[in-house]
């Protein structure tokens, strides 16, 4: 067997040094090809607290990540930076920084994990913090961005997720009343950010 069979070549971001962040048993690196379906799936299942609008499928899959993801490893500063989560080196979750404002040096969070983990609070509450702090690495020591935000809406499913962002230090910046549509029910939606040390 080759050494190119044996090992998949990965894709690199020009604008970071470093490719591959660990904590612990977690891991991001660049998104991969191979994750695509299993993010799809995982995108459709959860569609309620997505900003998406409709099912994805394979050929919408197939032409965002040609056209959108593959063209991002090209650019010196891209307007986003998409990352697999692994745990123990399976892929568990996909996320990273999107809307990424290099002259101001701030950009969103986003994150999605498997449909199961993130129904299982202790396996959600596991992954968003390792995760957590892994991008925030990347976003102040590596990238020397000022501010991230993150958004999300004001839902059960989301719960868990507002007091985790506050243990590292994330302060609501922003609460939209009465926002948007989720399940038939108006929703608020709140804004959350994190500032550097610079």
């Amino acid at each position: 067997m080759s050494i190119k069979k044996q090992f998949k070549m990965h894709k690199t971001y020009k604008c970071l040094s470093q490719q591959e962040f660990m904590h612990g048993k977690y891991k991001l690196i660049a998104i991969r090809n191979e994750d695509k379906y299993a993010i799809m799936k995982w995108r459709n299942e959860q569609i309620d607290i997505l900003r998406q609008k409709e099912l994805l499928t394979k050929e919408k899959q197939n032409f965002y990540f040609r056209n959108v993801v593959d063209k991002l490893f090209d650019q010196e500063k891209p307007d986003q930076l998409l990352f697999s989560f692994l745990e123990n080196d399976r892929l568990i979750g996909y996320g990273g920084l999107v809307h990424i404002d290099w002259e101001s040096r701030n950009a969103e969070i986003s994150f999605l994990t498997a449909t199961e983990r993130n129904a299982d609070d202790k396996l959600f509450s596991k992954d968003f913090s390792n995760y957590l702090h892994i991008i925030l690495s990347i976003s102040f020591y590596y990238l020397k961005f000022i501010k991230v935000h993150t958004t999300f809406y004001e839902i059960s499913q989301r719960h868990l997720y507002k007091s985790i962002v506050k243990e590292f230090n994330f302060i609501r910046e922003a609460k939209l009343k009465n926002h948007i549509l989720i399940n038939g029910k108006i929703t608020n939606v709140l804004i959350y950010s994190c500032f550097g040390k610079n």
